[in-house]
């Protein structure tokens, strides 16, 4: 399984990308709502998240990266920092991030689902 299928199956799975423009392959976003819930599954899996975006009117409005926290990027407390820091803001904006979900995980999925087809 690919970080992509992974990330489609487990994290983005009920949420509402928002992004309809030519980019909606590369760059998912979501709601406020959805995107808190979207960390909660991420913190769930131990997913690395390199950086956040907030989004204004389809344009990226602020990042923030697990470096400028000088945290690592499986580190929640970062990540629930920076969201909380740009929606307390400005309400009602759209977020997008990078992920990265380990080797391990995606053996562990890809070995779970073999034992399903089984």
């Amino acid at each position: 399984m690919e970080q992509t299928e992974f990330l489609e199956k487990n994290i983005f799975t009920d949420l509402k990308n928002l992004n309809d423009g030519s980019d909606k392959e590369t760059v998912q976003y979501f709601s406020e709502s959805d995107f808190e819930i979207l960390l909660q599954r991420v913190e769930h899996f131990g997913i690395g998240v390199y950086s956040v975006a907030s989004w204004l009117n389809g344009k990226v409005s602020e990042v923030a990266a697990h470096e400028d926290f000088k945290k690592k990027a499986t580190d929640s407390k970062w990540y629930k920092k920076a969201f909380l820091t740009f929606k307390s803001r400005q309400p009602g904006l759209s977020y997008s991030a990078t992920y990265k979900v380990s080797n391990k995980l995606l053996a562990k999925q890809n070995t779970f689902d073999n034992e399903e087809l089984s």
